[in-house]
């Protein structure tokens, strides 16, 4: 019987979205200029959320195997990555009919993070499923 168990960086993304999800929909909003306290998991969250979750799903799936990156390249292409793909996000949903709103920006960002997870899954099952022609 074949199990496919997650590896740990998939599972860590997949919490890390949907806890992102329930602080960003459960804190309430900020109301004009004020600043609270209560809002700065919210801020956190979103900014690690848009500023490396999609970058580092891109990543694991472009490098793998021989391809390897240290953990400092990894982080800085991770950053880079996610503000084009965060963009390109923004510019396809201000062409789109939807628009560009907060739900439509949370959702398609959440959506676009776990195709990527998965698809990094799925590669990084293929890859190690081929021989080493050594």
């Amino acid at each position: 019987m074949l199990t496919l168990k997650p590896p740990t960086w998939l599972s860590i993304i997949l919490v890390f979205t949907a806890l992102t999800l329930l602080v960003i929909y459960l804190l309430p909003a900020p109301s004009d200029d004020t600043f609270s306290y209560i809002l700065i998991p919210r801020y956190i969250f979103a900014f690690i959320f848009i500023a490396f979750i999609p970058g580092y799903c891109l990543v694991k799936i472009l490098f793998i195997g021989k391809n390897k990156l240290d953990v400092i390249e990894e982080i800085v292409l991770s950053v880079a990555l996610s503000f084009g793909l965060t963009g390109l996000i923004g510019l396809l949903l201000g062409l789109s009919p939807i628009g560009i709103n907060f739900t439509s920006i949370v959702v398609s960002l959440s959506i676009l993070v776990i195709v990527l997870g998965v698809v990094a899954f799925i590669r990084k099952l293929h890859v190690s499923d081929v021989p080493n022609p050594s």
